[in-house]
């Protein structure tokens, strides 16, 4: 036993050289192979069968290898074309804040890239769908203040011919 005992109080029982230590197996517990298994007749023979060990003493499980793995860049997904009209079609719905006026040909074109996408599989359905969702929602808005300047138009005149 080592003294002082180690942190928390634990014990290691495989670090005690005075213990027994058994090279079979516990009858019953997995042995990790199954005895039963044909062998593979693909599998690759150990270059090390029989080598010398490099370290005497116990692994360290948790230590960080030397180097990191070599490995193989993420292949990268092929780059989509955007459909053009979709991108035209945002930019006039997003334009129709200022303008008013191009909020509607934004929507249109919004469903005509939508169907372009459909037919050629190109990248910018969402572009298209935010197109369609603005121009139509500005349109909407458009419409409502049309119908309030003429409401208050059609009061203002009635009030001046009654008076």
């Amino acid at each position: 036993m080592t003294y002082p005992p180690p942190p928390g109080g634990w014990h290691d029982p495989s670090a005690d050289p005075t213990l027994p230590v058994s090279s079979q197996p516990i009858p019953g517990q997995p042995t990790g192979q199954d005895p039963y298994a044909p062998a593979d007749p693909y599998a690759p023979a150990d270059p090390y069968a029989g080598a010398i060990p490099a370290q005497a003493g116990p692994v360290d499980p948790y230590a960080a290898p030397a180097y990191p793995a070599y490995g193989y860049p993420a292949a990268a997904y092929p780059a989509t074309k955007t459909n053009s009209m979709a991108i035209a079609a945002l930019v006039l719905s997003l334009v129709g804040f200022a303008s008013c006026i191009t909020a509607p040909v934004g929507a249109i074109l919004g469903h005509v890239a939508m169907k372009q996408i459909r037919q050629t599989g190109e990248g910018g359905e969402g572009m298209a769908k935010a197109a369609m969702i603005v121009g139509w929602i500005l349109t909407g808005l458009l419409l409502l203040l049309i119908a309030f300047y003429v409401v208050i138009i059609v009061l203002a005149v009635a009030d001046a011919s009654n008076s």
